[in-house]
């Protein structure tokens, strides 16, 4: 146990099975006890911890909790590669990657088949940068309905690319929202839209907000959270 304290004490790490993850510590003035995640990607584990707490402590605690990281790190998924697979996901479609070196750079949806010419060796930067196009557009999309359905006038939408977070709402009123959601089904991204909304009415999780809520989201809330609890680390194992 020595050994790692003092290993841990230069740059803090964990072994799981046969990789080494690094172990972020975040401070937070407002956290009362120690908090422990996976990275949704599984490239890191995350402990926040109160500012009282002893670095050693909050890395003790990582070790001690070996055996369950390791469980989670088997349930994320492998990650994939859109251009060599040839596909990529859009609002919970496969949709075929058609890349010919004569074709326009300006990417072309039809149907279910992208088409986009342009280097080989940019496309994956591309492509995430079409799909983020996408996203930004349907998210002001889902703002516009939403915000008008609880008599506002529509929010700024800005794009995140958060790890950990769907999308959060600020004191100002700006929406940000996760651009891996254009991945997934349409009525996944608007139960998130539609709960940053109703967070411009009630900045809190007040019975008033998912009073609110209901009203405002076509579906059913609960099992829109449940399939992102389920499949949400999917939407991270494709792009960096």
């Amino acid at each position: 146990m020595i050994d790692w304290l003092r290993r841990e004490a230069i740059e803090p790490e964990i072994e799981l099975g046969d990789r080494t993850l690094p172990i972020d510590l975040i401070r937070n003035r407002r956290a009362k006890r120690l908090t422990l995640r996976l990275a949704p990607d599984g490239s890191a584990v995350r402990i926040t911890l109160p500012h009282w707490c002893r670095s050693v402590e909050a890395i003790g605690f990582v070790h001690a909790r070996r055996d369950w990281l390791t469980e989670q790190l088997a349930k994320i998924p492998p990650k994939r590669d859109p251009v060599a697979e040839r596909r990529l996901m859009l609002r919970g479609m496969q949709i075929a990657l058609d890349w010919r070196a004569d074709a326009p750079r300006r990417p072309d949806l039809d149907e279910d088949t992208l088409t986009i010419g342009g280097p080989h060796d940019t496309l994956p930067r591309r492509l995430q940068r079409w799909l983020e196009a996408e996203a930004l557009r349907l998210f002001a999309a889902d703002a516009r309905d939403y915000c008008s359905a609880a008599g506002l006038d529509t929010a700024s939408v800005r794009l995140t690319r958060a790890r950990k977070r769907w999308g959060s709402c600020s004191s100002e009123g700006v929406l940000r929202l996760n651009w891996r959601l254009v991945q997934a089904p349409d009525a996944i991204r608007r139960s998130v839209v539609a709960h940053e909304v109703a967070h411009l009415v009630h900045f809190d999780h007040s019975p008033a907000f998912h009073a609110l809520l209901g009203e405002l989201y076509e579906g059913d809330i609960d099992q829109a959270n449940r399939w992102l609890s389920r499949h949400g680390r999917e939407l991270y194992a494709a792009f960096d």
